[in-house]
């Protein structure tokens, strides 16, 4: 019997406490959330595979814990990752936080001592978009360059954690070595799949780390995202078809015998609904729920570092969640 914490039920956690529920092989879901109301909700969805708990990352892990899905604001996670270090229970977080992030990594050296696995940026982008560069990878002989862009929040937590993103100074991997961008970006016009067709992204620093460990002969790493519009004018665009949507647009550069040619994929569809499956999903393969997917060793690192690509995209694919190729079409 494999028992899962989910910790925070908003807009991300609560689909990616559906996705548990709908898992094969994970018996029994411990929901927690600040919000006890939220907690019982998802509760009640799940039915009797689920039990809410009362916890805090300042308290030891529920007994019989197999493994933790954290759907916390980017910055909470890193006490309840600190939490399962100390139990001995992997665990998958979500948060997309530059500075949190990289507070993870630095955990790694008691990752390794503890043989706990810990999965950082399980969501959009940071998380399916590590995905679609690994996929990409095995299709090219080396990996020069890789671009990510990104599209849509989750919910209110995932905007103001996007709009620190755009307020920091962002990280690039330029030369295989991660620096600091000391002046900001221009925007860069980036076309997503359709609804959210193409929007202007500015360079944050958001999973470059995660990358840079999972690739680290790429020469060249960035990702961009699209800055979440003013509150005072967000109000009036409720009806437009294409708010709530995410994407994620991967451009991965490469050579194939001496031609250098880039593979570029991309994916589309409800921001917290595309998270929430990629978290509940990297959770699964943490219990070993879904071994054809991949397996994950001590340490922490991003998803493309414990994947079998094609294998964690059908999987995704059968939750609803798909991903496309660019192909190129002559125009005259």
């Amino acid at each position: 019997m494999s028992t899962v914490l989910l910790v925070g039920v908003g807009a991300l956690g609560a689909r990616a406490g559906r996705q548990l529920g709908a898992t094969r092989g994970i018996d029994r879901i411990l929901v927690a959330d600040r919000r006890a109301d939220r907690a019982e909700a998802l509760r009640k969805f799940l039915g009797a595979k689920a039990e809410t708990v009362e916890w805090s990352a300042r308290r030891p892990l529920p007994p019989g814990v197999d493994a933790v899905a954290c759907a916390l604001p980017a910055g909470d996670d890193v006490p309840l990752v600190i939490a399962a270090l100390e139990s001995g229970v992997p665990i998958a977080t979500s948060g997309d936080n530059q500075e949190s992030i990289a507070t993870l990594l630095r955990l790694n050296d008691e990752a390794l001592a503890s043989g706990v696995a810990v999965l950082a940026g399980c969501g959009l982008a940071p998380g399916l978009s590590d995905v679609l560069a690994a996929h990409a990878a095995t299709l090219l002989d080396t990996v020069d360059e890789i671009h990510v862009s990104r599209a849509g929040v989750a919910g209110p937590d995932s905007e103001a954690s996007m709009r620190r993103l755009h307020s920091e100074r962002p990280h690039e991997v330029i030369g295989g070595a991660l620096n600091e961008v000391r002046r900001r970006s221009t925007h860069e016009l980036i076309w997503f799949p359709e609804p959210v067709g193409d929007k202007e992204c500015e360079l944050i620093g958001a999973g470059v780390a995660l990358l840079h460990k999972s690739f680290p002969s790429a020469a060249r790493i960035t990702v961009r995202a699209v800055e979440p519009e003013p509150r005072s004018t967000g109000w009036f665009r409720r009806n437009d078809p294409g708010d709530n949507w995410g994407a994620t647009r991967v451009e991965v550069w490469g050579r194939i015998g001496n031609a250098r040619v880039p593979v570029i994929y991309g994916s589309v569809g409800r921001t917290a609904t595309i998270g929430g499956a990629v978290l509940g999903v990297a959770t699964a393969l943490l219990v070993g729920a879904l071994p054809e997917i991949g397996g994950a060793q001590p340490g922490v690192t991003g998803l493309a570092g414990c994947v079998v690509p094609e294998a964690f995209l059908a999987e995704l694919d059968r939750r609803g969640i798909t991903a496309s190729k660019f192909e190129g079409v002559p125009v005259a």
